[in-house]
């Protein structure tokens, strides 16, 4: 299993994890195995945010013995509606239901406590202003019964904001193919690598509808972090696919695919012994009505380089730079084997991209930036 750092948190966690929302109706047989399957294979971060007090029992019974192998996230806000999970922002109400999370999960503290889906302004001013849940979070993280503070939620803009304010350590968003071209999502990742903030990447599949046959995809904005859209796909999607555009991207920590029996389970870990070719996802962007060519998306497709310089892992380093300059960058693209200064502007990693982008050009640029 590879892992990754949860941002400033500090914490290891497996670079795919599991969401669980696709479990909830499942026998607790089921559940057990998936989840059981799922720590054997190197899992260890799950995200569980649901209100209803019968999934709470049925997730407590299938962690029960394994909460030292296990990093849970809760949701603050996340309350039961009706048999159905709803959501709060009365700070006596969510903490009532986070109490109950910690006896049903027979736990102290969650690992990571989000501030549970928040996509208006006036919902953020709300959770955000003095009283609010965001002050009841930090409580609850000072009393020892969170580790961190998350924020989840489907809006560039107000996901921003929260990565701004300082106050979360976890990004809870959507990250997948079909959001590629939501205007202001490479700014929102590059604020989170800026400030240590990990991303967790819910939606890596779309709600599965990237996995789906028909060419035409309709998207809701939950799906993507940006308004709806209609995919036109020239191609199908595997899941190995899906996982390598997440994973590729700025400050991403984890994706939690949603798998609802092992071999969707298998399906997502079969990325790990994929190769490069199954994981390229390079020829599926253009088939999106909303790609916008010329965009380096690290996929390293360019290479081989004659010079050896990875050149994706650079242009990342370029444009986390060009959005904010810091010591640990620098040192980053100090410790590359051959960095941009070594291009000798020979053209073939432009011949290779199949996105139109003038890597010679960010080569200069990035000399420039970090030499």
């Amino acid at each position: 299993m590879k892992t990754r750092i949860l941002g400033r948190m500090g914490a290891t966690v497996s670079s795919i994890s599991l969401g669980t929302e696709y479990l909830i109706h499942k026998p607790q047989e089921h559940v057990d195995a998936v989840v059981h399957r799922a720590i054997e294979r190197g899992i260890n971060y799950f995200d569980v945010f649901f209100g209803q007090g019968f999934v709470r029992d049925i997730y407590g019974k299938a962690f029960a013995g394994y909460r030292d192998r296990v990093m849970l996230s809760a949701h603050l806000g996340a309350i039961e509606q009706d048999g159905e999970s709803g959501r709060t922002r009365d700070p006596e109400l969510a903490e009532t239901y986070l109490e109950d999370y910690l006896r049903r999960f027979a736990t102290d503290y969650v690992d990571v406590l989000f501030l549970h889906n928040i996509d208006a302004q006036d919902d953020y001013d709300t959770v955000m202003a003095p009283g609010g849940l965001a002050d009841l979070a930090q409580r609850l993280r000072d009393q020892g019964k969170a580790r961190a503070i998350g924020y989840s939620g489907h809006t560039v803009s107000t996901a921003r904001q929260a990565v701004e304010s300082g106050l979360i350590d976890v990004l809870m968003f959507p990250v997948n193919l079909g959001a590629h071209g939501v205007p202001g999502r490479r700014e929102l990742y590059q604020s989170c690598a800026a400030r240590n903030v990990g991303i967790v990447a819910m939606k890596p599949f779309a709600g599965g509808r990237l996995l789906q046959k028909e060419t035409q995809v309709s998207l809701e904005f939950w799906q993507t972090g940006g308004g709806g859209s209609t995919l036109e796909k020239r191609d199908s999607i595997t899941p190995v696919q899906c996982l390598h555009y997440v994973l590729s991207q700025v400050g991403l920590s984890t994706t939690v695919p949603g798998c609802a029996d092992i071999d969707q389970l298998d399906a997502a870990l079969a990325y790990y012994d994929a190769t490069e070719e199954e994981r390229d996802f390079s020829g599926l962007l253009t088939s999106f009505e909303q790609y916008q060519p010329g965009e380096c998306v690290y996929c390293n497709h360019c290479l081989p380089c004659p010079q050896g310089i990875n050149v994706g892992q650079v242009n990342r380093l370029l444009d986390m730079g060009r959005f904010q300059m810091t010591d640990e960058l620098s040192a980053m693209y100090r410790g590359l084997a051959a960095n941009a200064s070594d291009c000798i502007q020979c053209g073939s990693c432009e011949a290779n991209c199949p996105f139109g982008v003038a890597v010679i050009d960010r080569m200069v640029e990035a000399d420039a930036l970090f030499g």
